[in-house]
C-alpha cells in the first residue's frame, strides 16, 4: 500500500468524502492511495453509512496489536503450502472479501466463502471454518444458511459423516442458473400487474417493458451459462486457446 497503513487524517478525510457522496475513486485520488485501499478500509469498518473515522483507526491499531502480540507456542508458524507468502495471502483474502461485500454479500458469509474459495481443497468443516476466520460456530451456520439459500455453497458428508461445505467449479453455473430463474418470477409478475393496471395505460407499458428486458437478460444469461459451462471445467494449465496455439504449432 504506497506510503504505508492510512493515518488518523486520511480516515478523516475518507469520512468526509463519505459525507458529500464521493466515490471510492475520487476519494483515492484525493488521498494518492488506489481505490482498492479505500474500498476496503470502507467495507471493513462499517460500510459506507456506518464508518466512523475514529472508530476505524482504533480498530486497526487493536488489529495491529493483536498480531504483534499474538502467541507463538514457543514456534514460528507453519509455512504455508506451495511456498505462498502468508502476507499476501491475508491480503487477498481481504481484498477479495471486500469485493465479495461490494457485491451484496453480508460481511461473515463473504469471509466464509473467500475462506473456502482460497483453500486448495475448495471444502471445510464448520469447526475449520470458525478457527480459521476465528468466530463462532453460530456465526458460521448462520452464514452458510445465507450462503446455500443463494447456491453459493453446498453441503456433503465426509467419511467421519461430518458435514463439509463445498464450492465447486459447478457452484458458480448453478447460482447463475439461479439468479436467470428469479428474474423469470418477476418477469411473470411484472406481466401480471399489465393486466391488473389495464394494457393500454402508462403504468401497465412500463411493466412490460420491464418484463421484456428482464425476459431478454434471463434468456440471454442462461444461453451464455450453458456455452461457457465447459470453461469452468479447463485445466488451468491448459486453456483453450493455448491448446489451439499448440496445435497450430504442431502443424506448423
Amino acid at each position: 500500500m504506497p506510503g504505508g497503513r492510512l493515518t488518523q487524517q486520511e480516515r478523516q478525510q475518507i469520512a468526509l468524502g463519505l459525507a458529500d457522496s464521493l466515490p471510492y475513486a475520487e476519494i483515492a485520488r484525493g488521498l494518492g492511495r488506489p481505490t482498492s485501499t479505500v474500498t476496503r478500509e470502507v467495507m471493513r469498518n462499517g460500510g459506507p453509512t456506518a464508518y466512523r473515522a475514529n472508530l476505524a483507526h482504533r480498530a486497526t491499531e487493536r488489529r495491529a496489536h493483536r498480531r504483534r502480540t499474538a502467541p507463538s507456542h514457543g514456534q514460528e508458524s507453519a509455512p504455508l503450502a506451495h511456498g505462498r507468502d502468508a502476507e499476501a495471502v491475508a491480503e487477498y483474502e481481504e481484498t477479495f472479501t471486500t469485493v465479495l461485500m461490494g457485491s451484496g454479500l453480508p460481511k461473515i458469509p463473504a469471509r466464509v466463502l473467500t475462506c473456502l474459495f482460497t483453500a486448495d481443497t475448495g471444502s471445510l468443516t464448520a469447526s475449520g471454518l470458525a478457527q480459521r476466520l476465528q468466530v463462532s460456530p453460530a456465526s458460521i451456520s448462520k452464514a452458510i444458511t445465507f450462503l446455500e439459500s443463494q447456491s453459493l455453497v453446498r453441503r456433503e458428508r465426509d467419511e467421519g459423516r461430518r458435514d463439509r461445505y463445498v464450492v465447486d467449479n459447478e457452484l458458480f453455473y448453478q447460482a447463475t442458473i439461479a439468479s436467470a430463474r428469479a428474474n423469470d418470477e418477476l418477469v411473470k409478475t411484472a406481466r401480471q400487474g399489465v393486466a391488473v393496471l389495464g394494457r393500454d395505460t402508462p403504468a401497465a407499458a412500463r411493466l412490460e417493458n420491464v418484463a421484456r428486458f428482464l425476459d431478454f437478460i434471463s434468456e440471454s444469461i442462461t444461453r451464455a451459462a450453458e456455452q461457457a459451462r465447459e470453461v469452468l471445467h479447463t485445466s488451468p494449465r491448459t486453456t483453450p486457446d493455448d491448446s489451439t496455439d499448440r496445435t497450430d504449432a504442431d502443424h506448423g
